[in-house]
């Protein structure tokens, strides 16, 4: 099923996207395309089949959903190949995304500091958008739970160290020509901040700073892409914004059935899927770590008590 909603043309340069992946992988630029009047199709597969389907839908360009960098970088060069738009960084940065010696040697040159860290070193991610004319705004950073999880900001840094960690990385993404959206992460040991990765595009995790910024990346991802310029975020209803962040917390639940709501938790879960395969992302957020919490273990008891009927 193709899904469109009629709007005034010529806003943005495409007018029919295929979303590559799964329903949750593929859920918010879906979203995205649907609030900008943008028809899209959702295709699961591997590379051929995918620009196969692009081809016989006639779709002008592809969004890789949440793939890997490599994925991406496979997806970017064949719709180079077939002459299909794609949404994401150029290609050849992607492919130095792939290669850790190259995207390091890419931000030492931006004059990024690189930290041999140890393996358990925490890990802070920090989503960034940049447009054509070399504007970059990072945006708030979070950690990754081992349950899959999520929880911005960090509560590791000071605000001295989050407004160095920012600078860094509008630092790097500036220097090597990012255009769009993508994550930098860098180790944290002791008072030492050290680059350690990129990833392009839509990682599962932009709901952290959605919340807290009140941006929305993946319609800014669109609109970046398609040349339009940079815009700042607002601060947010409970006061948040860069400077003064609250907490927001992400979990990832496994299949079941929605939840009742209510202030401070949204749930992304994708329409058309059964309750056995169903999956989902749970945000929430308040003024403080604790009302987070609280929100949280609220929206996850009543989960597993609708799904335990």
């Amino acid at each position: 099923m193709t899904h469109h909603l009629d709007t005034s043309p010529g806003a943005l340069p495409w007018q029919r996207l295929l979303l590559v992946g799964a329903p949750l992988a593929t859920l918010r630029c879906a979203q995205a395309c649907t609030e900008l009047g943008l028809a899209w199709r959702r295709h699961a597969g591997d590379t051929e089949t995918v620009l196969a389907e692009a081809r016989a839908r006639t779709c002008d360009a592809l969004h890789p959903g949440e793939g890997s960098a490599e994925r991406q970088w496979r997806l970017a060069s064949a719709c180079r190949e077939a002459g299909v738009a794609f949404i994401g960084p150029r290609e050849a940065l992607i492919a130095a995304m792939c290669d850790p010696a190259a995207i390091h040697q890419l931000m030492r040159e931006a004059g990024l500091p690189l930290d041999e860290a140890a393996a358990s070193a925490p890990r802070l991610h920090l989503p960034v958008l940049a447009d054509r004319q070399g504007r970059a705004l990072a945006l708030i950073e979070h950690e990754r739970t081992t349950e899959g999880g999520g929880v911005a900001p960090s509560e590791r840094l000071t605000p001295e160290q989050r407004a160095y960690l920012g600078q860094l990385a509008v630092q790097g993404a500036r220097a090597v020509g990012l255009v769009g959206l993508a994550t930098l992460s860098f180790t944290l040991e002791g008072n030492r901040l050290g680059f350690a990765a990129m990833q392009p595009g839509l990682t599962g995790f932009e709901g952290l700073a959605e919340v807290v910024t009140g941006l929305d990346l993946a319609i800014e991802q669109l609109r970046l892409v398609a040349g339009e310029r940079l815009r700042r975020p607002r601060i947010g209803p409970m006061g948040h914004g860069p400077g003064r962040p609250g907490q927001a917390r992400l979990s990832r639940l496994s299949a079941g059935q929605g939840i009742s709501g209510g202030p401070g938790i949204r749930l992304d879960l994708p329409g058309g899927v059964t309750r056995e395969t169903a999956e989902a992302r749970l945000l929430v957020w308040g003024r403080d770590a604790e009302e987070a919490r609280r929100r949280e273990r609220r929206a996850l008891s009543e989960w597993r008590e609708q799904n335990q009927r």
